[in-house]
């Protein structure tokens, strides 16, 4: 009786032969093309690999620029940020000295321009109380002190009798 797990010697022979006929095929045509692509893929990968640590040692190069740059650019923009705070404080200072002479010019201005006005003041009260003194002194008189020479002289005496008297009042006020 036969053995259902063994296969017959004709099959087992022909199957045997047929996987000769494939593996020697396999081993002569088809393995070295294998081998080949292999090989290709190998030298391709190993090439990508030098191209991407030479791509990575040149983008660490170029890192390392950009940082020295961006430390220069820091460095530069500190510089220019204290040299402008520099010039701002210089033209606050020269501002602050060109508004303080403008400010003494009017203020020397306004002393002139008041002054000029007191004495203008001044002569046009001096004709005013030198009239009023005249026709009053005409009334008490009861002659017309008309001459303009004698008028004038009448005049300066009164005034300056009165700057007089006031000087010597303002000086006993300073004095208490």
């Amino acid at each position: 009786m036969e053995n259902p797990l063994l296969p017959p010697i004709p099959e087992l022979v022909i199957g045997l032969v047929a996987f000769l006929i494939v593996f020697i095929f396999l081993g002569k045509k088809l393995l070295p093309n294998i081998n080949k692509v292999l090989n290709e893929r190998r030298a391709a990968i190993e090439g990508g690999m030098e191209k991407a640590a030479a791509a990575q040692t040149e983008a660490q190069q170029v890192l390392e620029d950009y940082r020295a740059q961006l430390a220069d650019a820091r460095h530069e923009a500190a510089r220019l940020r204290q040299e402008a705070q520099e010039q701002g404080v210089a033209l606050i200072a020269e501002m602050r000295s060109e508004g303080q002479r403008q400010r003494e010019e009017i203020i020397a201005a306004g002393h002139a321009q008041i002054e000029a006005d007191r004495k203008v003041a001044a002569a046009a009260l001096r004709q005013d109380v030198g009239k009023l003194a005249i026709d009053l002194a005409g009334r008490v008189v009861g002659e017309s002190l008309a001459d303009s020479g004698r008028q004038s002289r009448s005049i300066d005496r009164f005034l300056d009798a009165l700057e007089v008297k006031s000087a010597d009042v303002t000086k006993a006020e300073a004095n208490r």
